[in-house]
């Protein structure tokens, strides 16, 4: 897939996903927040309202609130990638997101997830 594409995915479809995938792993919505806060600096209001919006995942990103300086400490491989080799800046945000959220979905506790 094209990056143009993968940035042009909106928030409000990608998030049920998200919840989805953590859901059916026996973690709650509150986890999910919790990381994505952590990574984003978004909190659980801002989410609700993303989830209504048409914001894609360049804009996300581009207005998260407080991008954590810990982030460069998410690595590992998602999709076979490794996320700290990944070259360009957005597209590795994205590998951090989709690796919080799969660590989440596999049972890792909360604290190891955000790096406490």
């Amino acid at each position: 897939m094209r990056l143009e594409k993968v940035f042009a995915i909106q928030w409000a479809k990608l998030y049920p996903m998200y919840l989805k995938k953590v859901g059916a792993k026996g973690r709650s919505q509150d986890e999910l927040d919790a990381v994505i806060h952590w990574l984003t600096g978004y909190d659980a209001a801002a989410l609700r309202g993303l989830e209504e919006g048409d914001a894609d995942l360049q804009a996300f990103f581009a207005q998260a609130p407080a991008y954590h300086p810990n982030a460069a400490l998410v690595t590992g491989t998602v999709c076979g990638v490794r996320v700290e080799e990944v070259a360009d800046p957005l597209m590795r945000q994205i590998r951090q997101l989709d690796k919080l959220v799969d660590e989440l979905a596999k049972g890792r506790p909360l604290a190891k997830i955000l790096r406490a």
